[in-house]
């Protein structure tokens, strides 16, 4: 128990202080600092207490859970090479994302699989109960203007952040929890309202494409998942009927949310703006040379160019962080292990969770989530480990 509860706190810790939080304290984000600095405090207590997990008490591992632990173990490994190559190559301060995302993330994966399965579901239910908390807050932010956590980036119209780090962030992770929420165990009620929330704190967050992805998310879960329990024929007439009941609530839902002005951002074309500077980031390889491309350059010239170049402020593209970071043979086999590592994670899994993983990958590619520090990816895991099972949505689940 002292172990569950030290876990359970030190993933709200790694989840909720954000970079903005932490930057009050240290040089996190900021220029200057040491290294040291550079490093999350939940990603601190993370590594300290994967030993205490793997040694603490004996733990046992079945099946394919035995596969999945191997597989992060090869990760961790893997991912850990590529911090010494980044010192070695002069790129030190960013090794500072592949520890504080993709270690940390593989650490909180190995940490969930050294509990059973009650356990996990309850450090499950927990992040679950994090990220609607957040999209709660978030709506109250939308409505009030608002924030409940510190945010210094100055943007044109208010959007909100909840317990993430950024509006886009607060999104990608509402669309992303729909799909696990449908297999927690709590009653049919909970779980729609749970629903109900994040696809409201999605909209209120002004992350469009993360919206629309979640729409198309809750329509997957309905005609696709399997219903235990009913024959094919009787599933297809429930599906259908609960498809159309979801069309009508979705056609009112939208509609009270555009009258209380939280669809603002789709009031305008699609095509403005933001969606064209995540297009027009793809220049950036007409100014580079093919050695850069093959080698990798420092972040610090890339953001150069991009602000005197293509005069935009960020990179919101993690495809062109990546490959212009590591050099493009590196940068593929980055790729390469990042989606062989959550295919196996995914194996036997029921289908939400395929839909809610795919629908976080997609959310992530459209931003710069993948190539940056934040905690999106540990979240995904320990909602993987949680309830990456052979479970299958029950009928009341829809």
């Amino acid at each position: 128990m002292l172990l569950f509860l030290a876990v359970a706190f030190t993933f709200l810790i790694r989840f909720n202080i954000s970079p903005q939080i932490m930057n009050r304290v240290v040089n996190y984000t900021d220029d200057g600092g040491s290294f040291i600095e550079k490093l999350h405090v939940g990603t601190y207590a993370m590594f300290l207490l994967l030993p205490v997990a793997f040694f603490a008490r004996p733990f046992t591992l079945r099946g394919e859970e035995i596969g999945k632990f191997r597989v992060l173990l090869r990760f961790s490994i893997l991912m850990a090479a590529l911090v010494p190559y980044l010192f070695l190559t002069g790129r030190a301060g960013s090794s500072g994302f592949i520890i504080d995302t993709y270690l940390v993330a593989s650490a909180a994966g190995l940490i969930m699989l050294t509990f059973d399965d009650r356990a996990r579901h309850a450090l499950g239910d927990i992040v679950l109960g994090m990220l609607i908390l957040s999209a709660v807050i978030g709506i109250m932010e939308a409505v009030t203007h608002i924030r409940v956590l510190p945010y210094d980036l100055n943007e044109l119209q208010f959007r909100p952040i909840g317990l993430a780090n950024h509006p886009l962030a607060l999104g990608s992770l509402c669309a992303t929890a729909i799909g696990f929420v449908v297999l927690a165990r709590w009653p049919v009620w909970m779980r729609l309202l749970a629903v109900f929330i994040l696809f409201v704190g999605c909209a209120a967050s002004g992350a469009r494409f993360a919206l629309l992805l979640g729409g198309v998310e809750v329509m997957a879960l309905v005609l696709f998942t399997r219903w235990q329990g009913l024959t094919p024929r009787r599933a297809f007439k429930a599906k259908l009927v609960v498809f159309i009941i979801t069309v009508v609530l979705a056609a009112a839902l939208i509609t009270a949310m555009y009258a209380g002005g939280l669809l603002n951002r789709f009031g305008g074309s699609l095509f403005d703006e933001n969606f064209m500077a995540r297009v027009t980031i793809y220049r950036v390889f007409d100014y580079v040379s093919w050695g850069d491309i093959m080698f990798g350059i420092n972040v610090k010239e890339l953001l150069e160019i991009v602000n005197q170049k293509l005069h935009l402020p960020y990179i919101e593209s993690a495809p062109v962080v990546i490959t212009l970071l590591f050099g493009l043979p590196i940068a593929l086999f980055f790729a390469w292990l990042l989606v062989w590592m959550w295919f196996r994670m995914l194996r036997g899994a029921a289908g939400a969770v395929w839909i809610g993983a795919l629908t976080y990958v997609l959310t992530a590619l459209s931003n710069n989530a993948l190539s940056s520090k934040n905690p999106e990816i540990a979240i995904l895991l320990v909602l993987l480990a949680a309830y990456g099972g052979r479970a299958r949505l029950r009928p009341d689940a829809a």
